[in-house]
């Protein structure tokens, strides 16, 4: 089945420089997700079709919403920031919801961190050197490896939003 969902996504240039390649790319990612959530209820957003996964589609929104804020301002800037969902506890919090938890505030979140994001890789070099060190590998690394690293989640994770919206309604698209 085709989708009917319009695709309201921006083609990245095929002949820009470096630094607008990356930012095109990113956003293509970005709008991609967004686009593989649209038009479905606060029930389908939380559904985890793929068992034994926990993967759904709100649950995938949250973790982006996790991992821009990491790379781009903790790892980035060097800001000390609580993370959104996950605890020391459990790693996982991005894909567990409570009633209260609402597709509406999953997309805030995510967009508010988005454009948290864009402002903090405005202005820099992609040779500048992180302010801060991985928490996982104890390295810095160039703003250039946190695009790179950025499309890489996002592409992998589009991956899993195709599975899970074709399981949901049938709909699938590129």
């Amino acid at each position: 089945m085709t989708t009917s969902r319009v695709d309201h996504r921006t083609e990245p240039s095929t002949t820009a420089g470096e630094r607008e390649m990356l930012d095109g790319w990113l956003e293509y990612h970005r709008e991609t997700l967004a686009w593989k959530c649209e038009g479905l209820s606060d029930e389908q957003l939380r559904a985890t079709p793929l068992r034994p996964s926990a993967l759904s589609l709100m649950g995938l929104v949250r973790h982006m919403a996790e991992v821009e804020r990491y790379w781009f301002r903790e790892i980035a800037l060097g800001a000390d920031l609580p993370d959104l969902y996950s605890t020391r506890d459990n790693r996982d919090g991005d894909f567990e919801f409570t009633d209260g938890d609402t597709w509406a505030q999953a997309r805030e979140v995510w967009q508010e961190e988005v454009e948290l994001a864009r402002r903090a890789a405005a202005g820099r070099s992609l040779d500048a050197v992180s302010d801060a060190a991985s928490h996982h590998r104890g390295e810095v690394f160039s703003l250039r490896w946190i695009y790179t690293h950025m499309i890489e989640e996002y592409a992998r994770h589009n991956g899993h939003a195709d599975l899970l919206r074709e399981h949901l309604d049938g709909a699938t698209g590129e």
